[in-house]
């Protein structure tokens, strides 16, 4: 793809991810721009941007405190034009600081003066300066929420047990989402307040089980975020135990959820014997973990919504009895999902209904696609769709072109979604689906999905939901609800079949 590269670099000029990922999805959208990246100069990024081919030799030159402003457009004039709207919207926030430069800091030392009372610091950085950050932020006795991925899991057991020795809590590292005292951090929504207490190595597992809680007239205490490795041998669920520690004092706290995916055997273990020791109620929700033996206080939910339902003390309305018919002559499902614990969720449960699949972030059992797999259900959070671009909780451009491909492939008879809104997540990912819809065919593939969200979130749940049901989607109350639909429609499309394949034979 040819084109005109320019970049910029600005010296000392730092800003955390999130940030940066959506200035460049703006950016990206400009008129005549064919790629932009607005990085820190850090060796790996500078590694993404040259594997991308937007990386000049001055952008090259970029340290670790800088900021790379990359363009690749059509032509020199839509590059320069990208590059100095780039620069305006860089500028925009650093205008707006100028009121309240006093409250401007650039070590943590510094905030903790500027916000004495402050307990807890967001560590947002490239991942090779988090785990510096994290300690000073230790050492001046705050917690610790560390958004940032790419860092050691050697290091990771460090902090958390530096951390311990002082009572304090890290969350993390690529920890996505918090609700600490109805405060929402990173990924996350606006959630009621309630007795409810939530554990999570999982940012979409607490994002869907909290939604599902406020929507159903209950709320939350505390939502505690722990990194997805935390409860790996390695780690020895180190903050997983603190946080069961701090909810089983906290009077406010009736029923604790854990979520997460399968915990190594010792720390399962250890997670048990913690349990028995309380007088409150637990729900442990390990994806793809079917059997446990368990204290008399806690139960075994299988999927996010089970684990849910089961805080509530209710159940959640089920998926409609009837699945919808599908052309006979298509047969495979495609699931594009955000979040990789959704995908994960859906993977056992269509194991569970007998209908292989594969994915690129399987699950144990599950193969790794190769191919064109008969099923596929794809984590566009992973690594290699997320390398040099926004996720797609931020940004759905990727998840767009897959779905325009699925929708007009002849074989496709299901597409899963998932939508997940709240903070951080893009404006209106509803709108962006029912925009590719409306040009898709009538007699094309089914779209079922769920939406993991409140009605209090800035996206507004059931305006989310009417969208896509007006676009001629099938909406269903959870994401378990909407592959059971999706596994039901997809069998009774076999079914239908089976006649031809005799008649063939």
């Amino acid at each position: 793809m040819s084109g005109v590269v320019l970049n910029e670099i600005r010296r000392g000029a730092y800003l955390d991810s999130v940030a940066l990922m959506r200035l460049s999805r703006t950016v990206a959208g400009l008129p005549g721009v064919l790629e932009a990246a607005l990085m820190i100069g850090t060796p790996s990024n500078k590694k993404i941007m040259q594997d991308a081919g937007i990386l000049t030799a001055e952008g090259n030159g970029a340290q670790g405190n800088d900021l790379v402003i990359a363009i690749k457009a059509k032509d020199d004039a839509a590059a320069r034009e990208a590059l100095e709207q780039a620069k305006i919207q860089l500028d925009a926030p650093k205008a707006a600081a100028q009121e309240t430069a006093d409250r401007t800091v650039r070590t943590v030392r510094a905030a903790v003066k500027s916000l004495p009372d402050a307990n807890l610091a967001l560590i947002s950085v490239p991942g090779e300066f988090a785990v510096a950050e994290a300690r000073n932020a230790i050492a001046n006795g705050l917690h610790v929420m560390i958004f940032s991925d790419n860092v050691a899991i050697e290091h990771e057991r460090a902090l958390k047990e530096e951390a311990k020795a002082r009572g304090l809590l890290v969350m993390g590292p690529d920890c996505g989402t918090a609700i600490l005292n109805g405060v929402p951090l990173a990924f996350a929504n606006v959630i009621a307040k309630g007795d409810i207490g939530i554990i999570a190595a999982s940012g979409t597992g607490l994002q869907e089980v909290s939604t599902l809680i406020d929507r159903h007239g209950k709320g939350i205490t505390h939502g505690i975020g722990v990194g997805g490795r935390d409860l790996k041998e390695a780690i020895g669920g180190i903050t997983t135990l603190m946080a069961i520690d701090a909810l089983d004092r906290d009077p406010e706290t009736q029923h604790i959820v854990l979520i997460s995916k399968p915990p190594a055997a010792k720390v399962v273990d250890a997670i048990i014997a913690r349990i028995g020791k309380s007088k409150k109620q637990f729900t442990l929700c390990f994806i793809g973990l079917d059997r446990l033996s368990l204290p008399k206080n806690a139960v075994l939910a299988s999927t996010l919504t089970e684990a849910a339902e089961k805080a509530l003390d209710k159940l959640i309305v089920p998926a409609g009895a009837k699945a919808p018919a599908v052309d006979a002559k298509r047969q495979k499902l495609r699931g594009l999902y955000s979040g990789g614990t959704l995908c994960a969720e859906a993977q056992v449960i269509l194991r569970r209904k007998g209908i292989d699949v594969a994915s690129n972030a399987p699950i144990p059992g599950v193969p790794e696609i190769s191919g064109d797999a008969q099923n596929a259900i794809l984590d566009l959070g992973a690594d290699e769709y997320t390398v040099g671009r926004p996720h797609p909780m931020i940004d759905p451009s990727l998840r767009n072109d897959l779905l325009k491909q699925a929708l007009a492939s002849p074989d496709t008879a299901v597409i899963l979604l998932d939508v997940v809104i709240g903070y951080g997540a893009h404006d209106d990912p509803a709108g962006s689906i029912a925009e590719i819809l409306s040009g898709s065919p009538e007699n094309g593939p089914l779209v079922i999905a769920s939406v993991t969200g409140t009605e209090a979130d800035p996206q507004n749940y059931s305006a989310q939901v009417r969208r896509l049901r007006d676009a001629g989607v099938i909406v269903e109350s959870t994401n378990a609800r909407a592959v059971e639909l999706a596994a039901a429609a997809l069998s009774a499309s076999e079914d239908a079949s089976e006649p031809r394949r005799r008649q063939a034979n």
